[in-house]
């Protein structure tokens, strides 16, 4: 599996923004489908992870009720939809794919996105 991820840039504190990972290669509906984020200086974290036929979500505590995970089979993609946005929010979002559902560990996902920046700030 081949993923890619887009959609980062600069949004103001409060501000809203939405991740986009694309995959290709093998079946994407075949994977559970997370989010990390790394900020300087920090370990990679876990944001959110969704099932592979997006019934069942998970969040990290940081995140919960701010953040959205969903897919699009038909699309091959995953979204992280942001709101409320904080400067701690500040990191390089990652998306990965797991066969281990809603999996919530880096190390028990097997494909990883080159990640895209996400800057809070005024």
């Amino acid at each position: 599996v081949q993923l890619q991820a887009s959609g980062g840039g600069l949004v103001q504190p409060g501000g809203s923004l939405r991740l986009s990972c694309a995959a290709s290669g093998r079946t994407f509906s075949a994977y559970s489908m997370g989010w990390f984020r790394q900020a300087p200086g920090k370990e990679r974290e876990f944001v959110a992870a969704i099932s592979w036929a997006g019934g069942s979500t998970v969040y990290a505590d940081s995140v919960k009720g701010r953040f959205t995970i969903s897919r699009d089979n038909s699309k091959n993609t995953v979204y992280l939809q942001m709101s409320s946005l904080k400067s701690e929010d500040t990191a390089v979002y990652y998306c990965a794919a797991s066969r281990v559902p809603s999996a919530s560990t880096p190390e028990r996902y097997n494909y990883w996105g080159q990640g895209t920046l996400v800057t809070v700030s005024s």
